[in-house]
């Protein structure tokens, strides 16, 4: 009786872990327009957490001076398939992981381990219904040379994180937007330099002009610059301070233009993208 009894309940359980491990296999989704992520739980039950690998055991080889994080669903760890067309390229521990809105329920991230090239990143989101979504935050790109400006995340403040020139990820409600590129075919060819003071311009220093993106509309001035733009950072900034001011056109919208005025920018503050 024992006998049949097994014989019976092994084939549900080789099933029940099999669709476990299934999920736990994330294949990630193109990115549409202006998408939303602010997931809302509608139940207790389980949820995303992030927890730090220990170095000396990390599957990525990671030595102690780098941190390397794992994500949890419950208690199943996740998984993100980093080639969808290759299931054996996945990637389980993350270089970077941040949660993007107030209920936790969006996680950004970037895989562990791409030798000399940027890691790709990925936003792992938790539905209402307990489903997982995951988006990747790549953008293709015919300009053999842009790996130079594919830089991975800065942080813009407390607003949001810039993406390799591509993307602009809110933080508290979790809304992913694309940057508009001067050419479609290939990313913004230069340096993220500022972010407006209503904190929805983003400024780009390409060769001797600013690229402005206001990333809401997709709308874009390019502000021509002197000859004379200074290199250094520092000094650069006080040389925009003193020959620039926002300002809004009929859109309301700001953007930097050379002062004609002589109305200086008085708070350098504003020019701080960590701000």
């Amino acid at each position: 009786m024992k006998i049949k009894f097994y014989a019976i309940f092994l084939p549900f359980l080789f099933l029940s872990c099999q669709k476990t491990e299934l999920q736990s296999v994330l294949t990630p989704r193109v990115l549409t327009e202006n998408e939303t992520f602010n997931s809302y739980m509608k139940n207790d039950g389980d949820s995303l957490t992030v927890f730090k690998v220990n170095e000396e055991t990390a599957d990525n080889g990671s030595d102690k001076n780098n941190k390397s994080f794992k994500v949890k669903f419950g208690d199943t760890v996740l998984k993100i398939k980093t080639n969808p067309k290759d299931s054996l390229m996945v990637s389980e521990t993350f270089a970077y992981a941040q949660f993007v809105n107030s209920q936790k329920t969006s996680l950004l991230v970037q895989s562990s381990g791409s030798g000399n090239l940027v890691a790709p990143f990925y936003l792992i989101t938790l539905k209402g219904d307990k489903q997982l979504d995951v988006v990747s935050l790549d953008r293709p790109s015919n300009d053999g040379q842009d790996s130079r400006f594919k830089k991975g995340l800065s942080k813009v403040g407390a607003t949001g994180y810039l993406i390799n020139n591509d993307f602009f990820v809110t933080n508290v409600n979790a809304k992913v937007y694309f940057i508009k590129r001067q050419n479609d075919e290939e990313r913004i060819p230069g340096l993220f330099l500022l972010n407006s003071p209503d904190k929805h311009t983003l400024v780009f220093l390409i060769g001797s002009s600013f690229y402005q993106v206001h990333y809401p509309t997709n709308e874009v001035f390019v502000q021509p610059l002197g000859a004379s733009v200074p290199k250094e950072p520092v000094a650069l900034l006080n040389w925009v301070q003193n020959n620039y001011i926002w300002k809004k056109n009929k859109k309301e919208i700001s953007f930097l233009v050379e002062n004609q005025d002589d109305e200086r920018i008085r708070d350098i503050s504003e020019f701080n993208k960590k701000k």
